[in-house]
């Protein structure tokens, strides 16, 4: 119960209910949408934002941003598809190549912001135009994935009752959202990111280890960008290296809506997690409503984003006046 009425939980907790009251409305309109095979459809159909959503939760925890997430996941789904497409290699092996890469990508971002002092926008905006321009010099066409061994991935399944089923991404989704939410609670590195995004030269006086947990925070959102442009391979059988444009915002967006502040310091793997199912409920609804143009995601998700983009400025406010001397 004190957990509810901290001031610091409310935002995951209004998240939370907007996640409800969004599911129980789409459910009380829309018949079945409150079968089992809606919510686990959710959860497979945005499985590569979710994995990048959590990824850049850490480098938004941290005070930074990370513009160059949905061109990995073009870049990283491009280059799986040639390496097994065109050079043969074995999809295992060009998995590990392309996470290896996007951590590689990943640790130069957090490099240049912590040793060179370049900001965060515009080191990853570099990194942004960088992966876009490689994935079109690999390839400006998309390339099926034929090998058995990606097609058995792709068409894994477990089926459960009321045609339901849980696939690879969903998975992988839900072990990156546990493994990270213990990583941002239970480890010196998630601790020292919160302590970065509080205050820099706080955590730098404390004896914090500040630009190596930057570059770790970057690294970290560059694997999980390239493991989200794998699922999304998995998901099409195919590699694209336009794939991803925009994803950055939408992943944005899903953090800030599951109650993380732009400023750092403060939110959760778990409300980046939910505001990812937020996202996915939304453009459901809209699919199941069919009557309304696509469009109405966009403005559903900006004014949601208002919402909470205002509920954190009153918090900042708040917590400003409640550490004021006197």
């Amino acid at each position: 119960m004190k957990w509810l009425r901290s001031r610091e939980n409310l935002p995951l907790l209004a998240t939370i209910g907007v996640f409800l009251v969004l599911y129980l409305t789409a459910g009380w309109k829309f018949h079945g949408f409150f079968s089992t095979r809606v919510p686990l459809n959710l959860l497979s159909d945005n499985a590569f934002l979710g994995v990048v959503a959590v990824g850049l939760t850490f480098v938004i925890l941290s005070g930074g941003i990370d513009l160059s997430v949905g061109a990995m996941v073009g870049l990283s789904g491009i280059l799986l598809a040639h390496l097994v497409t065109r050079e043969h290699w074995h999809p295992i092996l060009a998995m590990l190549a392309t996470l290896a890469l996007g951590v590689l990508i990943g640790s130069v971002h957090g490099l240049l912001i912590a040793k060179f002092g370049i900001a965060p926008f515009l080191a990853t905006l570099g990194g942004l135009f960088f992966c876009r321009g490689l994935g079109l010099w690999i390839s400006q066409e998309s390339i099926d994935i034929e090998h058995p061994f990606f097609k058995k991935l792709a068409l894994f399944s477990i089926v459960l009752p009321g045609a339901a089923s849980i696939t690879v991404g969903t998975i992988v989704l839900v072990a990156v959202v546990i493994l990270g939410a213990w990583i941002g609670r239970n480890t010196l590195f998630g601790r020292t990111i919160y302590a970065i995004g509080g205050s820099k030269v706080s955590a730098t006086l404390m004896g914090l280890q500040v630009d190596k947990t930057l570059i770790r925070a970057y690294a970290l959102s560059g694997f999980c960008s390239a493991l989200g442009g794998l699922l999304y391979a998995i998901y099409t059988s195919s590699g694209n290296a336009v794939a991803g444009t925009g994803m950055e915002l939408d992943a944005i967006a899903a953090v800030v809506i599951g109650g993380t502040l732009l400023s750092g310091g403060y939110g959760s793997v778990v409300g980046s997690f939910i505001g990812t199912l937020i996202l996915g409920i939304i453009q459901t609804a809209i699919s199941y409503q069919g009557t309304l143009s696509s469009w109405w995601t966009k403005i559903a998700i900006g004014a949601l984003l208002l919402i909470f983009m205002l509920m954190q400025r009153g918090l900042v406010r708040i917590s400003s006046k409640s550490t004021r001397p006197g």
